[in-house]
C-alpha cells in the first residue's frame, strides 16, 4: 500500500485542484495507493477523504473514500466518487462537513450534491435516512449480500441472492405506528414518523457518544459503535444478534449450526455411492440452483430433519395444513429447496434456498424438510444403526476384554500373595 499525507489538509478543496497518484504500469495483484485530501479539523479519531487506486478483478478502480480514524466508510462496492451530475450548478468546492458528509458546494455555501444521499454500509452520527432506503454490504467473494432496510411498519435485516431476499432480524414499533425516517443519534437509533415525532428507539447500550452504525460484510449484523479512548478503536455498544446461530451465513448453504455453535452438514448419500453406503462428507451445495427444469419432479423426495428451523422470514406462507401437506407444497414447486413446519401452529414456510438453518429444541414441533434426489436418504438410517452397532460391538467387546484382563491380574496377584506366605512361614 502506498500512503500519502499531503500536510495537515483543510477541509475543503476548490475548484482546480489537482491530486495525482501513479498508476503501475503492470497489474499487481493487492496493490492500494491512497492520498489523503482532505480532513475535518476536530478532535480524532475524524474525518478525512482520501483519493484511492485499488487493484480489483485484473484492473485498477479509481475512487474517493470517506474515513473516520482507520474505519472506511465507503468501500469498493459503494464509492463516493459517482458521477455527481452537478454540471452547469456552479459548484465551486469539494468539502468534507464535520458530520462525515461529503459535499459540493456552489458559491452561496448551497449543497449540490451530498454523499448522504447515497449510503452504503455506514450510517453516521447525525445522518437521516428516509423510508424505503437501504445500507448494504457485500460479503467478499460471494453472490449473496445483505441490506438494512427501513421499510414503513419496521426496520430489517435482509439476506439476498439474485432476486431471492429473507428477513432475518427486525424491530417494529410499538402499536403499528408508521416510520417516516431514521436518525443516528448520541444515544441510538431514532425512528420519527410523519410529524417529526420520535416513535421508537433503538438504544446503545453504554453512556459513550456513539459515532456510526454498521451492517458487517462478512456476518450481516448490524450494530452501533462508539470510540474507545481507552482502547484506541470503535467497540460495538449494541449488535442485533448476538449468537452466530442467529446470522445467516453462519454455515455454508446445507448446513446446520448446531447448539455448540459449529457447523454439520446435512449430509446425504452421495449418487456415485449407493451401491457401496457411503455418506457424502462435504455440505450438498450442487443441489442448491434450483431444480427448474432439471430434474423431474417425481424423481424428487423430501427429507425431515427434527428439532431444526430456519431463521428467515418472510417466505411463502401456508396455515392450517399437515405436514404431509406442507412436504407437497415444496415438491410441487420447482423452485422451492426446503420447508419448515410447525406441528403446534400447523403453519408451513417454502424456501427457495437453504441457508440460515440452526439446530433448536425437538419440543419445539419445527421439522425442516430439505428436497433431496430420491435414494438420497434411502440409507441413512441404515448407515446409522450399523454405525451404532458398531459402536455397541466395539464396547462390549472392550468390556469383555477388560473384564477377562482384570480377573487374571487379580488371580496372578492373589497367586504371588500366596507364595509370599508361604516362603514367610517357613
Amino acid at each position: 500500500m502506498l500512503l500519502f499525507y499531503l500536510g495537515r489538509s483543510d477541509s475543503s478543496i476548490n475548484v482546480g485542484h489537482r491530486v495525482s497518484l501513479a498508476v503501475p504500469v503492470e497489474y499487481i495483484t493487492g496493490f492500494n495507493g491512497r492520498a489523503f485530501v482532505m480532513e475535518t479539523d476536530q478532535m480524532e479519531p475524524n474525518f478525512r477523504a482520501a483519493l484511492s487506486i485499488e487493484a480489483m478483478n485484473e484492473k485498477y478502480s479509481c475512487s474517493l473514500e470517506v474515513f473516520l480514524g482507520d474505519v472506511k466508510l465507503k468501500g469498493p462496492k459503494g464509492k463516493a466518487g459517482w458521477w455527481t451530475g452537478t454540471s452547469g450548478q456552479g459548484v465551486e468546492r469539494l468539502q468534507i462537513l464535520r458530520t462525515g458528509n461529503l459535499v459540493l458546494l456552489d458559491a452561496l455555501n448551497r449543497i449540490k450534491w451530498q454523499s448522504f444521499n447515497f449510503p452504503t454500509d455506514v450510517m453516521l452520527w447525525g445522518q437521516r435516512l428516509d423510508v424505503a432506503t437501504r445500507l448494504t454490504s457485500f460479503p467478499s467473494n460471494s453472490s449473496t449480500f445483505y441490506t438494512f432496510e427501513i421499510q414503513h411498519n419496521r426496520v430489517a435485516l435482509y439476506v439476498n441472492s439474485g432476486d431471492l431476499n429473507y428477513s432475518y432480524w427486525e424491530f417494529k414499533p410499538s402499536k403499528d405506528r408508521n416510520i417516516t425516517f431514521a436518525e443516528l443519534g448520541s444515544k441510538g437509533l431514532l425512528l420519527f414518523n410523519e410529524k417529526y415525532k420520535k416513535i421508537a428507539q433503538i438504544s446503545s447500550q453504554i453512556s459513550q457518544p456513539l459515532r456510526f452504525l454498521a451492517l458487517g460484510n462478512q456476518t450481516g449484523n448490524l450494530g452501533l459503535y462508539f470510540y474507545s479512548p481507552e482502547m484506541g478503536r470503535f467497540e460495538a455498544s449494541f449488535q442485533a444478534l448476538n449468537r452466530s446461530c442467529d446470522l445467516p451465513l453462519a454455515c455454508k448453504p446445507y448446513g446446520i449450526c448446531t447448539f455448540s455453535n459449529t457447523c454439520s452438514c446435512i449430509r446425504l448419500l452421495a449418487k456415485e455411492d449407493q451401491n457401496h453406503d457411503h455418506l457424502s462428507s462435504g455440505c450438498n451445495e450442487g443441489i442448491s440452483g434450483g431444480f427448474c427444469g432439471k430434474t423431474p419432479m417425481e424423481t424428487l423426495e423430501m427429507l425431515e430433519l427434527n428439532g431444526v428451523s430456519s431463521i428467515l422470514t418472510d417466505a411463502p406462507r401456508r396455515v392450517n395444513v399437515s405436514k404431509e401437506e406442507c412436504s407437497n407444497s415444496c415438491l410441487d414447486d420447482c423452485e422451492c429447496a426446503a420447508a419448515m413446519y410447525s406441528s403446534i401452529l400447523q403453519e408451513c414456510f417454502l424456501y427457495r434456498m437453504v441457508v440460515g438453518v440452526k439446530q433448536v429444541e425437538r419440543e419445539s414441533g419445527l421439522s425442516y424438510l430439505v428436497k433431496v434426489p430420491k435414494g438420497s436418504k434411502g440409507n441413512h438410517s441404515k448407515h446409522n444403526v450399523k454405525k451404532w452397532v458398531l459402536v455397541l460391538v466395539g464396547v462390549v467387546d472392550g468390556l469383555i476384554i477388560l473384564l477377562v484382563l482384570g480377573g487374571l491380574a487379580y488371580y496372578l496377584i492373589r497367586k504371588r500373595k500366596g507364595s509370599s506366605s508361604i516362603d514367610n512361614n517357613r
